[in-house]
């Protein structure tokens, strides 16, 4: 089964990280990332621009309406995702409990329904 693994932080924070530092946290992203590979369960996984970049679409009326920014206003916001298809459950927390950005934000973990 596909899992989606939302990685949320807190992108202000984020900023702040010194470049050496930075530096090692990416390290340790390559480094999940290829355990993924290895395992043949990493199905795709991209980071995301900053929430700034963003547009939200909203169709009200039969109109198109466009807004600058995310829709919601929250502590941390979604920075990238991993697509995993992983044996069960317990097998995408696993991999979630890996990935670096669980020890500051959090990782949603969603099952795809495949259409």
């Amino acid at each position: 089964m596909q899992y989606l693994m939302m990685l949320y932080a807190d992108e202000v924070a984020g900023a702040k990280v010194p470049p050496e530092q930075m530096q090692k946290v990416m390290a340790a992203y390559g480094a999940v990332t290829e355990e993924m590979k290895e395992k043949k369960v990493y199905v795709g996984g991209n980071r995301l621009r900053p929430t700034s970049t963003a547009t939200t679409v909203q169709v009200r009326d039969g109109k198109t309406l466009t807004t600058d920014g995310p829709f919601a206003e929250t502590r941390e916001q979604l920075g990238g995702y991993y697509l995993l298809d992983c044996k069960n459950l317990d097998e995408a927390i696993e991999y979630a409990a890996k990935i670096p950005g669980a020890s500051h934000g959090t990782i949603e973990i969603r099952p795809v329904w495949c259409m």
